[in-house]
């Protein structure tokens, strides 16, 4: 099960990224465009929204069911862990739930919002956020 979780959590990060990425550079570049939101809009931040929170649940499978993740902790203590050994046990699955927090929070906010201006405004803010969050977090030499 473990192989399979971990595969599945690898290949969905690419979507995860790729989504992000576009639904940022969307807000922002309608933000400053000064464009109307459009349904393809809701779409893009919601599509979003639901890839980063399918993420978040197979990364909580994979941190109970990985050896790298709460059991490391378990066995080694905090204090034995190396750096590699923390990214992947402690910081990565943080960082990844702030993002997550991020995204959520933004795209909240930008349903009360009734023009497109503030719309943009508050998905280019807190999706940016989730997309720096998730790029300082990423495992990169397991990803390449």
């Amino acid at each position: 099960m473990y192989e399979t979780v971990k595969i599945l959590h690898s290949y969905w990060a690419y979507l995860v990224v790729i989504m992000l990425v576009l639904a940022t550079f969307n807000a922002l570049i309608k933000f400053f465009g000064d464009k109307e939101f459009q349904a393809v809009d809701f779409r893009i931040s919601l599509f979003t929204l639901i890839v980063m929170h399918i993420q978040l649940l197979i990364g909580l499978v994979l941190y109970f069911t990985s050896p790298f993740g709460l059991k490391n902790i378990q066995n080694n203590g905090m204090g034995g862990l190396d750096s590699f050994s923390r990214l992947l046990a402690v910081e990565h699955p943080f960082v990844g739930i702030l993002a997550v927090a991020m995204i959520t929070i933004g795209y909240s906010k930008h349903k009360k919002k009734l023009t497109s201006k503030p719309k943009f405004k508050m998905l280019a803010i807190f999706y940016t956020l989730g997309l720096l969050l998730v790029i300082s977090r990423i495992p990169w030499a397991n990803w390449f």
